[in-house]
């Protein structure tokens, strides 16, 4: 990792309430972002996106994957659930298994640098669509097992149970902006490329390169396969990214693309979750690219590729609403229902479209339709109902782990103001992924109700619901980008007053709206209740009540980088992880990692104080040393961030400042209220944005 070059002027560690850091602009941000990168990438969240326009992909199909996430993850702590902050979910009777600890950092690389990493040499012959590389069988017919042999040992993946995952042989799936397609081939026959230094065609611009991969060998190990390849441009130009690809069998469960329950053998299936990763790595963004090198790890290594791709600029889009998928939970069962969720649009624009997350899922989910309205009263639409398509069809399947947008449609979109998405589930669901908490009430039809999108009253829905299931974002058309809040159950909207749209995201969507000195940028909330900033609390598999997500580092991916037209990301995330017993060097080292992936990515970086928890049962003494110490480096850390908002300072007690003014305090003395919030949207200083 390298190290920092040179320092920024450093802040005070007091501030004034309401008064952001950073009055004082600090050394050009580029310098910093490239002192910070780490260079290494690891593996984000496990989350598939559906495209409704895809990317450009290696020829001679869309390629793609998942995206991953720079620098290695810290090992997982024990995922005890946090109480009360976390809410009833996370305290309930199925508590999760200890994850698997992320991969150990990659091997120092040879000191011998790579003749065709420094353009010495080029590989032989011209690049080649990925399927002319595939050199490796990982995918088997049941009936014949033997067939092929992923990882060396005669493993595969169950040919049976990736159809089962909507996972088809040629079937494009979205995976957070890129588009990719698993191979096209038939059991038993050459699907994936092990990496060693090919040259595969992909042509393109974009944000960022995704592959699908992971990591099998003879081997035993868990901590898979890595190595450094090039990107080519048109231009002449490269540039190099380090890929690694977690192990099939051992690999971490939370940060998974796709699970199977089995493999299989020669002897038969044996039991146990067998994976896929998706990782993104950064390209230059507005080169167009020409070819992509693979890692050369060497065949022994065991670095699969299966598919790759750019992932498509979100140009003329800008981000109105988005909520985090926090896990993957059982509901009812559900059979021919509606549903009917209420969200709170930030920027507006002429046109309008959805998107839809299968999260976590091991199982396909079937829309039958969907509609976008105005809200009314309660379920009651304003007006009419907007049909919605996907791909120009009524209906969608999501395969397990991916993501749709619907496409796009000529509905205005007010700024701050409710809207109702109506999504009809014609089968039976027995699980659904879903943003756990959302202070908003929502609503749903009851069994054998059928498709009741299209109706402007609100009578088919009798039952409340307080979670927004597979709903992760709307968009607007034009616009300049989007603000990312990554937070936890104080950005969630905890102890705001429901249903008002209170949270400090909608109040400083609000004062950009007022304003005219800075662009008037969506603002999108990716809380999540109880969630922490090195921990994952979703166990990775499965159906299961702790709804908290994985860590901030893991959903970075797919809740910050990937977000429609992002441009700034406000972290402010902490508490959960000292409540803990997480260490202040633990938080704030992954805070650093955040920070240099953003930078990477070309994100601009705020970072706000850790407020006050004193008089919370668990927020102990430990836990306020442990708050200071972050608050400390953040608040000198306008070398690594580009902006510090000091959260504390905004709404804590001058005279017990391990505690929150009475008139901020929510009642528990962790959650701010009404005021509370209101304070941290004003300790943002809107030009530090920017």
């Amino acid at each position: 990792m390298t190290r920092m070059l040179r320092t920024s002027k450093r802040r005070g560690s007091g501030g004034t309430p309401g008064v952001p850091l950073g009055g004082t602009r600090h050394r050009p941000v580029a310098t910093a972002r490239r002192a910070v990168a780490t260079g290494v990438v690891a593996v984000a969240t496990a989350c598939a996106l559906g495209l409704g326009a895809l990317p450009a992909t290696a020829a001679p199909g869309p390629h793609a994957a998942r995206p991953g996430i720079t620098g290695p993850g810290a090992p997982a702590r024990d995922p005890a659930p946090d109480p009360a902050s976390d809410r009833a979910s996370d305290l309930a009777s199925d508590p999760a298994p200890d994850p698997a600890p992320d991969p150990a950092p990659d091997p120092v690389p040879d000191p011998v640098p790579d003749r065709v990493l420094t353009g010495e040499s080029a590989p032989d012959g011209d690049p080649l669509p990925l399927e002319r590389l595939f050199d490796n069988r990982g995918v088997s017919d049941d009936s014949r097992p033997g067939a092929a042999d992923f990882d060396g040992r005669g493993g595969s993946f169950s040919a049976r149970e990736l159809g089962a995952a909507g996972w088809t042989p040629g079937r494009t799936i979205a995976v957070d902006g890129a588009a990719l397609r698993w191979p096209a081939t038939a059991p038993g026959r050459p699907d994936n490329v092990l990496a060693d230094g090919q040259a595969v065609r992909l042509n393109g611009r974009g944000e960022a390169l995704t592959f699908l991969v992971a990591g099998g060998s003879r081997a035993e190990t868990r901590d898979g396969a890595a190595g450094t390849g090039l990107v080519r441009y048109r231009d002449g130009s490269r540039s190099t990214y380090r890929l690694r690809a977690p192990d099939w069998r051992t690999g971490p469960l939370p940060t998974k693309l796709l699970g199977l329950p089995h493999r299989n053998t020669p002897d038969g299936r044996r039991a146990g979750t067998i994976r896929l990763y998706a990782v993104t790595v950064p390209v230059d963004r507005g080169r167009e690219v020409s070819s992509v090198v693979l890692p050369r790890a060497g065949r022994e290594a065991g670095l699969h590729v299966f598919s790759l791709a750019l992932r498509s600029p979100s140009n003329g889009w800008t981000g109105s609403w988005a909520a985090s998928t926090s896990g993957y939970t059982t509901v009812g069962p559900w059979t021919d229902r509606t549903l009917r969720l209420v969200v709170h649009s930030s920027a507006g624009g002429p046109r309008a479209r959805i998107r839809l997350e299968n999260t976590f899922s091991p199982a396909p989910v079937r829309i039958g339709h969907a509609t976008v309205a105005l809200q009314g009263k309660g379920a009651a639409v304003a007006g009419r109902p907007v049909p919605l398509t996907f791909g120009d069809r009524a209906g969608t399947e999501l395969p397990a782990g991916a993501q749709q947008f619907s496409d796009p449609v000529g509905f205005r979109v007010p700024p701050d103001t409710n809207l109702l998405v109506s999504i009809h589930l014609p089968g039976t669901v027995r699980a659904l992924p879903v943003h756990s908490y959302t202070s908003q009430t929502s609503y749903l039809s009851a069994d054998g109700a059928g498709d009741r999108t299209g109706e402007r009253g609100g009578q088919a829905y009798g039952t409340a619901l307080a979670n927004w299931p597979l709903l992760t974002g709307v968009d607007v058309a034009g616009g300049p980008g989007s603000v990312v809040a990554l937070g936890d159950s104080i950005t969630d909207g905890e102890r705001s007053t429901p249903g008002a749209n209170r949270r400090w995201p909608d109040l400083l969507a609000r004062r950009l709206r007022d304003q005219r000195d800075v662009p008037r940028f969506g603002v999108l909330n990716h809380g999540i209740s109880g969630n922490r900033v090195v921990t994952d609390r979703y166990p990775g598999t499965g159906a299961s009540s702790v709804l908290s997500g994985v860590s901030a580092e893991h959903r970075l991916e797919r809740d910050v980088l990937a977000q429609t037209g992002a441009r700034t990301v406000v972290v402010f995330e902490g508490v959960n992880d000292i409540r803990a017993g997480t260490t202040a060097d633990e938080v704030i080292a992954t805070l650093k990692r955040i920070a240099a992936t953003a930078h990477e990515r070309g994100m601009r970086v705020a970072v706000a104080t850790v407020a006050p928890c004193g008089g919370f049962f668990d927020c102990t003494a430990e836990a306020e040393s442990y708050r200071v110490a972050i608050n400390r480096h953040i608040r000198a850390g306008l070398g690594l961030y580009d902006a510090v908002f000091d959260f504390d300072a905004a709404i804590r007690d001058p005279d017990r400042p391990d505690r929150m003014l009475p008139r901020f305090d929510g009642g528990d003395h962790l959650h701010p209220n009404d005021a509370g919030m209101r304070a941290f949207s004003e300790a943002i200083d809107l030009r530090r944005l920017v």
